[in-house]
């Protein structure tokens, strides 16, 4: 049953392709089917000033950032990016702050920005409390009145991911957020295309091609300014524990947010995020 789903998601996952392909421009495509990361597309972060309480640092490092192939790749359509973090007691940040975990988050900043458009990824996601994988965008400028889109954000629970949006006067624990359960039998750690279509008066946010959850400009300046006709820049990164997960799964030891089994998933190596491809498009003129 596993294999079929599999098959099935990498059917769709090419008829959308196919399908966006002859509807719309193409802003910006990545199918990581390299041997390493196209640094004239992506920035690689690297920092020890974490937020949010999470509990790793990141890093430039082919040990947290590097690319699958074939069998290894279990279902991506060319090879895959892995973000996988690591276990590493005392490592130092640039800032001599010291974390027991190092992570990989990368970006596209001044490099490709859009603005409006849909922006989709294909991923594969481990589940465990206080893992916190991300597919998001983010504007230029001071936080959070640049805007800032999560298309996908999941905290260890299999069954659901959420969607949220933040501005002025809404942001942190934002009113504009949305938790979509999958349908019977399906979880996070499948293959699945996770979007947003973003126009000048509305985020649709989908699943699968299924929508998930609406907000419009109306609704979102109800709470503050519309914080959405900026360029943003695509960020895929994997944080450790945090304010998300501890407040979902309430855990506080053996680090915020984080669970023993969790950390035993990161030190056997099983806790990765695996990513297809990244596509950005607009409607043809």
């Amino acid at each position: 049953m596993r294999y079929c789903l599999i098959i099935l998601a990498f059917i769709m996952s090419l008829q959308c392709y196919a399908q966006q392909k002859s509807k719309v421009d193409t802003v910006f495509f990545e199918d990581f089917n390299g041997n390493s990361l196209d640094r004239s597309k992506w920035n690689v972060e690297v920092t020890g000033q974490t937020v949010n309480d999470e509990q790793q640092a990141y890093v430039d490092s082919t040990s947290v950032l590097y690319f699958v192939k074939g069998k290894d790749a279990v279902g991506a359509r060319n090879g895959a990016l892995v973000i996988k973090p690591k276990y590493l007691p005392g490592h130092t940040s640039k800032e001599r702050k010291k974390y027991d975990f190092i992570s990989g988050r990368i970006n596209t900043q001044h490099k490709i920005e859009f603005t409006y458009g849909t922006a989709s990824a294909r991923m594969k996601i481990a589940s465990g409390d206080g893992l916190w994988p991300a597919f998001w965008a983010l504007g230029n400028g001071e936080w959070p009145d640049c805007g800032e889109i999560d298309m996908m954000e999941t905290v260890g629970d299999s069954s659901w991911i959420s969607n949220a949006l933040h501005g002025p006067n809404y942001f942190g624990n934002t009113p504009l957020t949305y938790r979509h359960f999958f349908p019977k039998k399906a979880t996070v750690n499948d293959w699945h295309i996770y979007s947003v279509d973003w126009t000048a008066d509305k985020l649709v946010f989908k699943t699968d091609g299924i929508v998930t959850y609406t907000v419009t400009k109306a609704m979102i300046e109800h709470y503050g300014r519309w914080a959405f006709d900026n360029p943003k820049f695509i960020i895929l990164n994997f944080a450790l524990g945090g304010g998300y997960p501890n407040g979902v799964n309430k855990i506080t030891k053996p680090y915020f947010g984080l669970s023993q089994a969790t950390v035993d998933k990161i030190k056997a190596g099983k806790a990765k995020v695996l990513v297809d491809w990244v596509l950005v498009t607009r409607p043809k003129n």
